[in-house]
């Protein structure tokens, strides 16, 4: 018997029925299903595991917070722990009877170790059984025979590359999170999180937090004025950008006459080049610039990937490879609403020349898309991510665009004017990718020696504006140019800042809390603060792949590094405890007020100790929400599009987690 085990449910049904043609039969449980089918007179069996079944723990002897202290984690053993025992029960049952064993989890570090742990379980059971390794990239059936056919051999080192950073994670996550917790008295679920990865990440968004609170702003006053010219009206700005001085400005706008006159005309043409294939990060970026969130995008993407709608999700290529057959990809795309005709016309081109990014990778090409969705039986989120694949890639084999800018220099009565305009000549990439096109600004026809008649003026009074704040999109591509995290994880860190409540809303904002810890932190253990350390790490990591490091010594040095840091800390305990509580002057910010703008905290009630939601602004501002009194409350980071209100995660023991906008009242709740 041959048995293929693969990460997930989906991914099992959907290679049996392609192997077999259809006649693959589901037996088991409905928990753990299995899929059968005869292959050229043998019979396979296919099992979907979900995702890991072996954690990274310390023995039990380490559990008590309070008993055991934070330096002894350090050194600590690391146990292999079962997480879905009844589904190893099952794999080792199968696996007992299996001549071979096919791994057909995802090809990346993490499902490599996925299926590493699959096969140890297996081969506890039976020792002798054979061994072989299907890798593919998307789940058409073109590709998952291809991959079948060509069978490859599992690579232990890149399952290590993963197990090291199981362990460096539970080492440094473990240790530093029992220490600033039992500093600050901050034990069960208000426990302080700080993590490798997690706290370089805080570090940024607090450090932006810390830009815009130092920012002082500087008032200044600009002169834009209406124009006409043959019944079309523009805009033009004084050629001094910013008068500082009001008086100026005054004396400059008090000169205005009635009546321009055009001294200069400049016009500029420029080819806009398509963008690059999408790797995870730049897909992500893009997903969140459409308002859904990474961690969602994320969570969308591995289902179209399971349906066989899209390439695999976690790449970090941006270099089609030679052997990507693109014409038959937009054959594909020609069925699909929506994009159909854009495909097809770019199937009249003669020869496609796709776009190429600066990262290039062997292990899967690019983001693309792979199958024919339909929009009926898509969800509005996951119709939006599956036609911003299909634009993106359509773009990469488009032609450059056409766009011209335009100057007028303009004097009106001694003043120096300028308006600008910008249009697009020819579309070219921007008519399959319309998400980055601007609107034209259309200036009228203009030369020189032209009058213009000045139909408004207007001098204004602003401020310069402080630095905007990370969006969730940028905050990837910062954490990537820096070295945080893997195309895989950095979703996922920004989602976990989220929950913990160090920040919220979109563009993030750092909490209180999210500023005491990565402000003490910063002070006394910069190191845990900064990239450098577990960007390091990455590195030693990469090099147990390439058979440069093994797991031990990548581990162990992790173990020292850390040791040092906990030392440090524990001779200033006392400076890190104050700090942070000073720090924390609310529980949970949970997003802006619909009223003022203020932050909305959890407070409580002086008598009951019931917990409702306050606004900062009290008591200007007297809004006020109710809240569950029973589960943790976790910031979503997401507004409730009727009521404008921040929605809430909320997770009670025994129960799923549930969401709710604050509002009461609101229409949603009616419905």
């Amino acid at each position: 018997m041959k048995l293929i085990v693969t990460e997930k449910n989906q991914t099992a049904q959907r290679i049996s029925q392609v192997l077999s043609e259809g006649k693959a039969e589901r037996e088991g449980s409905s928990r753990t299903p299995i899929y059968t089918f005869s292959e050229n007179g043998e019979e396979v069996k296919c099992i979907g595991l979900r995702g890991h079944i072996m954690k990274v723990d310390f023995p039990d002897s380490y559990r008590d917070w309070q008993g055991v202290e934070p330096r002894e984690l350090v050194d600590a053993e690391i146990l292999k722990v079962p997480t879905l025992k009844t589904l190893i029960k099952t794999l080792q049952g199968l696996g007992r009877k299996a001549d071979k064993v096919i791994i057909a989890t995802d090809f990346d570090r993490e499902g490599e170790l996925i299926g590493y742990d699959a096969l140890n379980k297996i081969v506890e059971v039976n020792p002798d059984v054979s061994v072989a390794r299907a890798r593919f990239s998307s789940l058409t059936p073109a590709e998952i025979k291809k991959a079948f056919s060509s069978l490859d051999v599992l690579l232990v080192p890149l399952a290590e590359a993963g197990e090291a950073r199981q362990d460096v994670d539970l080492i440094w996550g473990a240790s530093l999170t029992r220490f600033i917790s039992l500093a600050t008295t901050r034990l069960g679920n208000r426990f302080l999180s700080v993590g490798r990865v997690q706290s370089p990440t805080l570090a940024l968004v607090v450090a932006k937090e810390r830009e815009i609170q130092d920012f002082k702003p500087e008032t200044y006053w600009q002169i834009q004025v209406t124009l006409s010219h043959e019944e079309e009206q523009f805009a033009a700005r004084h050629k001094q950008e910013r008068f500082l001085e009001e008086r100026e400005a005054q004396q400059a706008f008090s000169r205005l006459g009635q009546e321009g006159v055009v001294a200069g005309v400049q016009q500029k043409e420029r080819k806009l080049s398509p963008p690059a294939p999408f790797n995870t990060t730049s897909f992500l970026a893009a997903a969140s610039a459409l308002k859904v969130s990474p961690a969602r995008a994320m969570n969308i993407a591995e289902g179209l990937y399971t349906r066989g709608l899209m390439s695999y999700p976690r790449v970090d290529n941006t270099v089609y490879p030679s052997n990507l057959d693109l014409r038959g990809i937009l054959n594909t795309l020609t069925e699909a609403e929506v994009v159909g005709k854009l495909a097809a016309e770019l199937l009249k081109k003669e020869k496609l020349t796709p776009t190429r990014g600066k990262k290039r990778a062997t292990d899967h090409p690019p983001i693309h898309p792979t199958g024919v969705a339909d929009k009926t039986k898509l969800s509005g989120p996951e119709w939006k991510i599956y036609e911003l694949v299909a634009r993106r890639f359509m773009a990469t084999l488009a032609e450059k665009g056409h766009a011209r800018s335009t100057r007028v220099d303009i004097d009106i009565t001694g003043e120096p004017f300028v308006a600008r305009g910008d249009v697009i000549l020819d579309e070219g990439y921007l008519k399959f990718y319309h998400y980055t096109r601007k609107k034209d600004e259309e200036l009228p026809e203009l030369k020189e020696g032209d009058k213009v008649e000045v139909v408004d003026r207007d001098l204004q009074e602003k401020q310069t504006q402080p630095p905007p704040r990370y969006s969730e999109g940028k905050l990837i591509v910062k954490m990537e140019e820096l070295g945080l995290g893997t195309k895989s994880t950095r979703h996922a860190i920004i989602q976990n800042l989220k929950e913990r409540g160090y920040a919220f809303g979109s563009p993030l904002k750092a909490s209180e809390t999210g500023m005491a810890v990565a402000s003490t932190l910063g002070k006394h253990a910069e190191m845990v603060t900064t990239p450098d350390m577990t960007s390091e790490l990455e590195r030693e990591m990469d090099a147990i792949v390439e058979g440069e490091a093994s797991k031990d010594e990548v581990v162990n040095r992790s173990r020292e590094m850390l040791a040092q840091i906990i030392k440090t800390m524990e001779s200033e305990k006392d400076a890190i405890a104050k700090e942070i509580r000073e720090g924390i002057r609310g529980d949970i910010t949970l997003g802006s007020c619909p009223s003022c703008g203020k932050e909305l905290r959890v407070r409580r009630a002086g008598k009951s100790r019931k917990r409702f939601v306050g606004c900062q602004g009290y008591p200007e501002c007297t809004n006020t929400y109710p809240l569950p009194q029973k589960g943790k409350i976790v910031v979503v980071g997401e507004t409730c599009s009727e009521c404008e209100t921040p929605k809430i995660k909320v997770i009670t023991k025994g129960r799923r987690p549930w969401e709710l906008c604050l509002d009461p009242e609101c229409p949603t709740k009616s419905k």
